[in-house]
């Protein structure tokens, strides 16, 4: 490992509560020039997987009561991995990852960015500017640059999002580092963990047989959307979870993203606002080990599901929990990976010298959705073992934001920027597999260690088309 590496992966491995002595587990190879960039991506990359791939090596020595297997760590499955959206063909088709109306925009002291991927999101984005839901999309785009560019990106940002859409006016990172909602992250750990409640300790089945499945017996609500934490459950259920992935029928998804991050998962549609969809749901909390909840804050709670609500009814629950923005005054807006991107200070980073002349850059993967999905798996791992020695419902919290600020101000400069040509092969971390949506090309998993297994137990299907019961006795 290189210096900066080893760092990283030391500070993530802090964050998620692992025993140091672990760290001599992890060994990285693989090829140079991966994820190019001004910040250390590459770092964060291979950091995330390696501490999420050392998480699930200690609770398969746990159920197996053997030593912990080593983690060898291959940074051109890492960099494979982290643009997997990219690398997704449905039957040859690349699907669309940004719709025409998710860009930037020149404003009149600047630039800012919008997203409008689901309907939503593009029909309140238009209704700011007069335009019906059905505009075409090059008349919305001429229409979008006209208004943008004789205004000032701060009261863009606040009339799109008091109109329920999405837009951030990008700041350079002196500006990000003396706003209000990056100072309300500066005592914030990368990784918040807490323990609520004192459940007696759950002990699962022994762990037999190969491949070596630390999550084999364990059941997971995916209560996620795009794109950090179906990473992360896609990562429970490569790890031999049954994930549950639910989804509200009155909010749009995509079909594409969920054939990305869908595999290992059933999926299930249910009305958590309708009695009968609460009953379903509460009857499959009662089974479950593991919630993940990535809408906006205050969305759950709304309907009683809050952490202590949920640990309270089911006790020695996991739970993993994330948000855009973490603590501070924007931390129940919503938001996505480019608008942190933006906001952080990254875009015109990336963008180097004279970034107002053009428009700002962006990150070669979508790293902190990426990032943060594999550091929430590490943490619902360790949060796993843990419970698994000492009893207790556990909390584990992450934002996409702080996943940032680790990015921009914590992990160390790489040594060897220069060789970060970014020229490589991915063939070699890349396979085919049938579905019911067709032959699916997609990434291999980066989550590594000696025994663990090499692909997914089944493909992702159709939205919503799975019984909302659970597999495993």
């Amino acid at each position: 490992m290189t210096s900066a590496a080893t760092s990283a992966t030391e500070q993530a491995w802090a964050a998620l509560g692992g025993a140091p002595a672990l760290l001599g587990r992890i060994g990285t190879s693989g090829p140079a020039g991966l994820l190019p960039s001004r910040l250390p991506v590459r770092e964060l990359a291979r950091a995330a997987v390696a501490v999420c791939s050392l998480a699930a090596a200690e609770l398969a020595a746990r159920r197996t009561g053997g030593p912990v297997p080593r983690v060898p760590i291959d940074d051109g499955a890492v960099a494979t991995a982290f643009v997997s959206e990219r690398h997704l063909r449905v039957d040859g088709r690349a699907p669309a990852n940004f719709a025409p109306l998710s860009r930037f925009w020149r404003t009149a002291d600047g630039w800012v960015r919008t997203h409008a991927n689901y309907p939503h999101h593009r029909a309140r984005l238009l209704g700011t500017l007069g335009l019906p839901a059905d505009t075409a999309d090059d008349v919305a785009v001429d229409a979008a640059a006209a208004s943008f560019a004789g205004r000032h990106g701060a009261e863009i940002e606040e009339t799109v999002y008091a109109a329920g859409g999405l837009a951030v006016a990008a700041r350079t990172p002196g500006e990000w580092a003396a706003d209000p909602r990056r100072l309300a992250l500066r005592d914030v750990p990368l990784v918040e963990r807490e323990r609520l409640g004192t459940a007696p300790v759950r002990r699962t089945a022994p762990l037999t047989g190969t491949p070596l499945r630390p999550a084999a017996g364990l059941r997971v609500l995916d209560l996620s959307r795009v794109l950090a934490g179906p990473v992360a459950t896609r990562t429970l259920a490569l790890l031999g979870a049954d994930v549950l992935r639910v989804d509200a029928p009155q909010l749009p998804e995509s079909q594409d993203a969920h054939s990305d991050t869908g595999f290992g998962k059933r999926s299930v549609s249910i009305d958590l606002t309708s009695a009968a969809g609460r009953g379903v749901f509460d009857e499959l909390l009662a089974g479950a080990d593991v919630v993940v909840t990535g809408y906006r804050p205050g969305a759950l709670e709304r309907l009683g599901l809050t952490p202590e609500s949920l640990a309270s009814r089911r006790p020695g629950l996991v739970i993993g929990r994330l948000s855009a923005w973490g603590h501070g005054p924007w931390g129940r807006r919503r938001g996505f990976d480019s608008l942190v991107q933006v906001a952080t200070g990254i875009a015109v980073t990336e963008a180097g010298p004279g970034a107002y002349e053009g428009p700002p850059g962006a990150l070669p993967a979508q790293a902190l959705d990426h990032g943060t999905g594999y550091l929430l798996a590490g943490a619902v791992l360790r949060a796993l073992t843990e419970q698994h020695d000492e009893g207790g419902s556990r909390l584990a919290t992450l934002s996409l934001a702080r996943t940032a600020a680790w990015l921009t101000d914590e992990i160390p400069a790489p040594q060897d920027r220069a060789a970060q040509d970014g020229t490589y092969d991915p063939e070699k971390w890349l396979t085919e597999t049938g579905s019911p949506l067709g032959l699916l090309r997609h990434a291999l998993p980066p989550v590594a260690f000696d025994g663990a297994p090499a692909g997914w137990s089944r493909p992702p299907g159709h939205l919503g088309a799975d019984a909302a019961a659970w597999l495993t006795a």
